[in-house]
């Protein structure tokens, strides 16, 4: 399957370097410079189309971008960002001092709000749900997004804090659902 990914535009809590997770929060008005980078994504997109479903998390800064872009998307819970319990809200460097090289190279193995192996049985039930499908556009979330690259290249998502996806980052990749 081949599944297109966009990661949500910024938030107010992106601009300050705050992890999000679960927070409901809204997008920040699109800038010059961002507008551009849309229209740069908007070209890609139509060179893929059409897509058989177009899908956003339950939180509501995917879905803002979803309508940006002029798709109306269906939500899926399984898209949902990594619930960071205790760390939402904070920066992301005080989760590297906690965590440091357990966050890096072994994330898999931490338990957030949400634990890490939880995140990869979301991937999993994802790709299992959507497997009939051969075009997807997914409005998501860095970690969820950082998450799928490294299982559909690794088969485990224990490289994905060693990947970047910058807001509005768009990208395809060929999953394989089995």
């Amino acid at each position: 399957m081949q599944v297109t990914f966009i990661r949500h535009l910024p938030t107010e809590w992106n601009k300050m370097g705050k992890l999000q997770g679960r927070m409901d929060i809204s997008l920040l008005p699109v800038s010059k410079e961002l507008a551009k980078g849309i229209r740069h994504n908007q070209r890609y997109l139509k060179k893929l189309a059409p897509f058989d479903i177009v899908l956003s998390s339950s939180l509501k800064r995917t879905q803002q971008t979803a309508e940006v872009y002029g798709y109306k998307s269906e939500t899926d819970a399984l898209l949902d960002e990594l619930d960071f319990g205790p760390f939402e809200g904070r920066s992301k460097e005080e989760l590297h001092e906690e965590y440091g090289k357990q966050w890096l190279e072994e994330p898999k193995t931490l338990v957030l709000g949400e634990s890490m192996a939880h995140l990869e049985e979301r991937i999993l039930s994802f790709l299992k749900k959507y497997q009939h499908f051969s075009n997807l556009l997914v409005f998501g979330h860095g970690s969820w997004i950082r998450a799928m690259i490294s299982y559909s290249l690794y088969s485990h998502i224990n490289d994905m804090n060693k990947v970047t996806v910058d807001n509005n980052a768009c990208f395809t990749l060929l999953v394989n659902p089995e």
